[in-house]
């Protein structure tokens, strides 16, 4: 999935929690948010945080899909608030290749 088919995606299923995601997807969605906060807050720190809190769902849905992805359910991205334990678990679940069979979440997702 290319960096553009990956931002529309993700803001396509803004609040879909539902399905799986690309490792792709995922990663190049998180690159997108951190590269536009980290522009907005050298210009306006006030509208960074505005920018952070209205993609906050965007991104918890676009990490449950991914852990779906994974076999796991979306609930795991509560570990992340163990210090950095869990989130060192977080992002090696989130690099790890999806299961390319069907799992309870749907089937796999398409490559393009």
């Amino acid at each position: 999935m290319t960096f553009q088919d990956a931002i529309k995606t993700s803001f396509t299923k803004y609040a879909d929690f539902k399905g799986r995601a690309l490792r792709s997807e995922y990663w190049w969605f998180w690159l997108f948010t951190v590269l536009v906060f980290m522009a907005l807050s050298m210009v306006s720190e006030p509208v960074a945080g505005i920018f952070y809190v209205g993609m906050l769902l965007p991104l918890l849905a676009a990490g449950a899909r991914r852990l779906h992805d994974t076999g796991r359910t979306g609930w795991w991205l509560l570990i992340g608030f163990i210090p950095l334990i869990g989130v060192i678990v977080l992002i090696v679940f989130m690099t790890q290749e999806g299961a390319g069979i069907d799992n309870e979440y749907g089937p796999p997702p398409t490559r393009g």
